[in-house]
């Protein structure tokens, strides 16, 4: 277990673009060191590393694809070498529909992943798990047209990461859904990409709130981003408040907190 003189590990999923993008910044911003993991966009995450680094933060790129057993491998073999824990994970990648036959596929893939992060993950580590409000109350309320495929798949692993709580759970590790008033924009999806864009102003809220549930004393198990203000840099207002809050969560996680006060099955 490191200790609290050292800075906080985050691994961001999707974090090459967008709300992802967004998050690693915030978090590095308030004291962690970042990995900033992606399947694609090599150019991208490096740029977003550039900007961490240039604004005095730690980052780095992490290439990885959740639904390739063989990459998560290297991934967890990598962070276990050059960071030795993760204390936060951030569950961001943005849902790819597949077909009914492949769903099962799917959902062992991201199974075996939040598996693999976990035993990088000492008692007091956070998982939080990033979705929109549209995703989050699918089927139950109205969605807009053409978008039902990316929402159904997001939900269902918001329902799989449920699931995994009780595991989670006792190995003392606090899990977190964050949703918020965003859509996430399909690579594949031009109009997805079209309607996201219209949400843009939202990702700094739903950011700020994702960061400061890594850190939250008593973390809660739905968080809904306030996405109600004018747009700003969250990150501009909340440092001290995230640092001293992570300050507090590094010194219970060094005394060794039991593992029902991290506890938080729903």
């Amino acid at each position: 277990m490191h200790t609290d003189t050292q800075p906080q590990v985050a691994l961001v999923t999707g974090a090459s673009c967008g709300l992802g993008a967004e998050v690693a910044r915030q978090l590095a911003q308030n004291g962690a060191q970042v990995i900033v993991a992606y399947r694609d966009n090599r150019d991208d995450a490096d740029a977003v590393v550039a900007d961490i680094r240039g604004a005095g933060g730690e980052a780095r790129a992490l290439e990885t694809d959740i639904l390739d057993g063989d990459s998560v491998s290297a991934m967890t073999d990598d962070i276990r070498r050059q960071f030795g824990h993760i204390d936060t994970l951030v569950l961001n990648a943005t849902a790819v529909p597949v077909s009914a036959d492949a769903k099962a596929a799917k959902r062992d893939a991201q199974r075996k992943f939040v598996a693999a992060a976990l035993e990088l993950m000492a008692p007091g580590s956070r998982i939080v798990f990033v979705t929109s409000n549209q995703a989050h109350f699918y089927p139950n309320k109205g969605v807009l047209k053409g978008y039902e495929p990316i929402l159904a798949s997001k939900r269902d692993d918001e329902s799989d990461l449920y699931a995994m709580r009780p595991e989670i759970s006792r190995r003392g590790v606090a899990c977190t859904v964050v949703t918020g008033d965003f859509l996430e924009a399909a690579e594949d999806s031009p109009e997805a990409q079209a309607l996201a864009h219209q949400h843009d102003p939202a990702v700094p809220q739903v950011a700020a709130a994702v960061a400061l549930a890594t850190v939250q004393p008593l973390p809660a198990s739905i968080v809904y981003a306030d996405t109600s203000a004018p747009a700003a840099n969250p990150g501009a207002i909340l440092p001290d408040r995230l640092l001293s809050q992570l300050a507090t969560w590094h010194e219970s996680t060094a005394v060794g907190r039991k593992v029902r006060e991290f506890a938080n099955v729903s």
